[in-house]
């Protein structure tokens, strides 16, 4: 409750022009410069809803398995540059393929949604099931 209006940013501006933030009692005077670090311990805190739409929460857990592929990629970077392209590649590849298999997923079922009568004689959507079966 203390920290709310820095967390909300909930600036009184005074007639002066300087920006102020009410804590408790007192008012303070706001630097454009500040910013807020909270760390837990926690291996998967939770925080109300209100404060997780007000900040950035990032998870910097490491598992051991993830910690393992950075540095072997990194060891095969240094060994086999061209491996390393190879995986980016890869990686990027696999990338686009999903985001096209999301957009193909969402124009069959706005089209499925929006098909009248028998689906099989709409030549649009069994063209544009034709074309996603060609694609995967």
């Amino acid at each position: 409750a203390m920290l709310q209006p820095v967390i909300a940013r909930n600036f009184i501006k005074r007639s002066s022009g300087r920006r102020c933030l009410r804590l408790g009692e007192k008012e303070i005077n706001y630097n454009p410069n500040f910013r807020l670090f909270l760390q837990t311990k926690l291996s998967n805190p939770h925080y109300p809803p209100d404060i997780q739409a007000e900040c950035t929460v990032i998870n910097f857990t490491v598992t051991e398995q993830g910690l393992e592929d950075q540095l072997l990629f990194l060891v095969v970077k240094l060994e086999r540059p061209d491996l390393a392209r190879t995986k980016a590649e890869l990686i990027q590849q696999q990338n686009d393929g999903k985001v096209r298999l999301a957009d193909l997923e969402a124009l069959l079922l706005e089209k499925l949604a929006g098909a009248e009568g028998d689906i099989l004689e709409d030549v649009d959507l069994v063209s544009s099931l034709e074309e996603a079966r060609a694609t995967f």
